[in-house]
């Protein structure tokens, strides 16, 4: 599509799942995709891939809860195509388990990710975007940030929140940056490898069953990219016809 040919997207954990499935879809429309994660074998491994199908591509090894990391993988998106048009705030951690099981560790760990690794794209990226006078700041939440459930009230509070930094972003930059929010359903994704509890372990494998290929995401954050500058897709909740909650 024109409106994504020739821009410049960085992605934040862009290693797999969602964040993998939107460079290769990006790549292939003719974006300057720029990829951060913490895996660099597989942002390299990712690469290959893209530039053996012609796609422009660069990548560093990214940790979202570092400012200093995030605004370097800014740096290299400006050096290498001389401006940033999309930031696509990805990266994200589930390791679900009820509130009483006192996982403190991994509670601090989703709000350091969840949340201030999206505060970090954004502080990072919107300097850039206010001096280009021109941007697209997106956000990836969650159906979590709309319903709370069992052993999940951590990971729901830390998308909550991004919704609300998300509609304070919109309202705050004006009408030359767009702002979206993308919340996926459920989604395949490695998301689930991280859960620990038992109990979390379980609900999700049911909960999971009918799963969206990462690509059905890809595509939402596609669309809200390639629209008209004076369009901003504010909000996209993307589900399985099949999931009801």
């Amino acid at each position: 599509m024109p409106e994504i040919n020739g821009k410049v997207v960085l992605i934040t954990g862009a290693s797999s799942g969602i964040g993998e499935a939107t460079a290769k879809l990006l790549a292939s429309r003719g974006a300057h995709v720029v990829m951060g994660a913490r895996r660099v074998e597989r942002l390299k491994a990712l690469a290959s891939l893209i530039e053996a199908e012609g796609g422009s591509v660069a990548y560093q090894q990214l940790d979202v809860t570092n400012i200093d990391q995030m605004q370097e993988i800014i740096h290299l998106a400006q050096s290498r195509f001389g401006r940033v048009d999309v930031v696509v705030n990805n990266a994200g951690v589930m390791p679900l388990s009820p509130l009483s099981a006192l996982k403190v560790d991994e509670w601090n760990r989703m709000i350091d990710v969840n949340i201030r690794g999206v505060l970090h794209g954004i502080a990072a990226g919107l300097p850039v975007m206010n001096e280009q006078q021109s941007g697209h700041i997106i956000n990836v939440a969650s159906i979590g940030a709309y319903a709370v459930s069992p052993t999940a009230a951590v990971y729901c509070a830390t998308k909550y929140a991004v919704r609300a930094i998300t509609e304070g972003l919109r309202q705050e930059v004006g009408s030359s940056i767009r702002v979206t929010l993308v919340s996926p359903g459920v989604t395949e994704s490695e998301l689930a490898e991280s859960i620990s509890d038992d109990e979390a372990k379980e609900i999700m494998k049911t909960y999971r069953r009918d799963a969206l290929p990462a690509i059905a995401i890809a595509r939402a954050i596609a669309y809200a990219i390639e629209q008209p500058a004076d369009v901003d897709v504010n909000e996209l909740v993307v589900r399985p016809t099949a999931q009801l909650t």
